[in-house]
């Protein structure tokens, strides 16, 4: 089937499509089915989960966030890369085989006490290979204290007046907590090409209207909370940044109602550290590349995001080549866990999710709009390790043209909408390690006849308690295999 040359706009947060007659055939179908099963393959559960209210139309334009739709099939081709590993690569066979000997008990038996000596030296050799050879660019595990280390500048807070300072020079003293950090920002070397740092001590208010803009080169330690109060309009955030490059932010505590805690488009090589955000609403994180569709975001890591309360997403990207996410902790937000919306190369390790999207059909971890497309094609760019979701909307969503995804472990537990919706995707591998749906909504695989069917869908390695498996219409080249069903009924082609 023909692929349009560019997809319309992700219009479906909440709704399945009207099911379509295919004669297309899916293959390699099998599951177990336990005592107390209340149905076999081919028994559909009646009627689809109800589509929720109030989620028709382009979410996207409905927020105003500035994004101008999907770009178009002119748009540059993302750079060829390898695509990023779990973990450490290991050590070699032929190591391990050179120091079995000092560790076998046969060796303990002959060589007596010097053998503990040699086993904790190979011990120390497999553990430091092991080091040696993880993949650079995954996320560091200590993360220094906020503040630790050198700077360049700091904003200061000392009885209720702020002083910002570079060296032993005052560029800023007053009571407004996004003035001083702006002039401690200012300080910095003009022109730099390297990072030079910038520490915040100390809690205050910034207006949901106003901004504190990162340029290029800049790292942003903030040791203290920034309470957002007040209204605003547009792309407004307390760390912002727009067309710049490596900027990081290693510390970010922010509480209120942001229209966005943290906001950047169209920037390249992004660290994200520990963000902590507890709001009463808005959106955590959006990274896009919206400003300028022809360009992507580049290289954007984020090790630990946790976000509550908020009303739109805990973190969102759109158009971004090269993602590396550590953990995205979601609490009772109004839409999803973590939204990738044509989005390439990415590890993400961990989303889990807790009344994320409740009475919505968003979810703990949703992938939209030609999200792991390459060019034409759905090569495995997308990898997840864990999703968790308790409560909320739908546990797993892949919608309008996108796939390319491995997620290796589910566990998907009473969710208010589908536990998984696939729809119109393509080359998903669900539950690759393992996993679990328990109560909630069923597994289903669906299309909306804009959009070419499902093709290359996985779904495997998962126990079904009191759910549902349902496929229709049908995919190609659909797979179920190794699931076994509780007291869950499977309806698939």
């Amino acid at each position: 089937m023909g692929r349009r040359a560019a997809p319309e706009p992700d219009r479906h947060g909440a709704t399945t499509s009207e099911e379509a007659t295919s004669t297309d055939n899916a293959v390699s179908r099998s599951s177990t089915v336990r005592s107390g099963s209340t149905g076999l393959e081919g028994a559909a559960r009646s009627a689809e989960p109800a589509r929720a209210a109030g989620t028709g139309g382009d979410p996207e334009a409905a927020r105003a966030r500035g994004a101008s739709g999907p770009p178009g099939a002119s748009e540059p081709l993302p750079a060829p890369g390898l695509p990023r590993a779990f973990g450490p690569s290991g050590v070699s066979g032929a190591l391990r085989a050179g120091l079995a000997s000092l560790v076998s008990p046969t060796t303990v038996r002959a060589r007596g006490g010097r053998a503990v000596a040699g086993a904790a030296c190979a011990v120390a050799l497999l553990t430091g290979a092991a080091v040696l050879t993880a993949p650079a660019n995954t996320v560091a595990q200590r993360t220094a204290a906020c503040g630790e280390g050198t700077y360049q500048a700091e904003a200061t807070l000392s009885g209720g007046t702020w002083t910002a300072r570079r060296g032993s020079v005052v560029v800023h003293t007053g009571t407004d907590m996004r003035a001083a950090m702006q002039a401690a920002i200012g300080s910095l070397t003009s022109g730099r090409t390297s990072k030079e740092r910038v520490v915040v001590r100390g809690s205050g208010t910034i207006g949901a209207g106003a901004r504190v803009s990162l340029p290029s080169h800049t790292v942003l330690d903030v040791c203290g909370t920034i309470n957002v109060t007040g209204s605003g309009s547009g792309d407004q955030a307390p760390v912002y940044a727009r067309g710049v490059r490596d900027i990081e932010v290693q510390h970010l505590n922010v509480t209120g109602a942001p229209l966005y805690g943290i906001f950047m488009r169209n920037v390249t090589d992004v660290v994200l550290g520990q963000i902590d955000m507890r709001l009463s609403a808005g959106l955590g994180v959006r990274i896009d590349n919206r400003g300028d569709t022809s360009q992507w975001t580049r290289n954007v890591r984020i090790d630990s995001v946790y976000v509550s309360g908020a009303s739109s997403h805990a973190v969102e990207t759109y158009g971004v080549d090269g993602l590396t996410v550590g953990t995205v902790t979601a609490r009772n937000v109004g839409e999803s866990g973590l939204l990738l919306n044509q989005t390439v190369n990415a590890t993400v390790t961990k989303v889990d999710a807790d009344g994320a999207g409740t009475g919505t059909g968003y979810a703990a971890f949703r992938m939209a709009n030609r999200n792991g497309r390459i060019g034409s094609g759905y090569p495995t760019n997308i990898r997840v390790g864990e999703v968790v979701a308790r409560g909320g909307g739908r546990g797993v969503f892949c919608v309008s043209e996108s796939g390319g995804a491995t997620i290796d472990r589910v566990t998907l537990t009473n969710t208010g909408n589908n536990a998984v919706l696939i729809e119109n995707c393509s080359n998903v591998n669900l539950a690759a390690q393992g996993g679990s749906v328990t109560g909630g909504g069923e597994i289903r695989l669906a299309a909306r006849s804009e959009f070419p069917n499902n093709s290359d869908i996985l779904i495997q390695n998962l126990t079904v308690t009191n759910s549902a498996i349902r496929e229709s219409p049908c995919g190609t080249n659909t797979t179920f295999r190794n699931n076994t069903l509780v007291n869950s009924s499977q309806s698939i082609c």
